[in-house]
């Protein structure tokens, strides 16, 4: 019944929709490579704000900066939020070069034009509001 739970509620070997990891936030949850190709390349398209936060449900920094992301995805709706566990997508983390969590990956189509390593809120909020106009 564990597997069939796992595979219920996107654990391993399932998949939660980003709409669904949504639910209760504006930031969207990718469980899938390809899911995620999809919108980051869509996304080089637009030039909007793209953040990433490359984070591990078994990191306490990542665990500290989740409700301070939230917000900052509920106040600059104009910046489209990302989360990625770097366990579940290492490809994607390796893609990004990330070597420590949390970090913050912000691109505008499809390139990267800042990065936040660590839990620096202060210096994640700057840089938001920098590159978002």
């Amino acid at each position: 019944m564990g597997g069939f739970l796992s595979s219920f509620l996107g654990g391993p070997g399932g998949e939660v929709s980003s709409d669904d990891a949504a639910a209760s936030s504006s930031v969207i949850s990718f469980h899938s490579t390809a899911r995620w190709q999809l919108h980051f390349n869509s996304s080089q398209e637009s030039s909007k704000l793209t953040v990433i936060d490359f984070s591990a449900t078994w990191c306490g920094p990542c665990k500290f900066m989740e409700p301070i992301y939230n917000d900052m995805a509920a106040r600059f709706s104009d910046v489209d939020f990302v989360k990625i566990d770097v366990d579940e997508l290492s490809d994607v983390a390796q893609e990004f070069g990330v070597q420590a969590m949390p970090t913050f990956v912000l691109t505008k189509k499809g390139k990267e034009v800042d990065r936040v390593v660590g839990a620096k809120k202060d210096e994640l909020e700057r840089k938001v509001q920098k590159h978002r106009s």
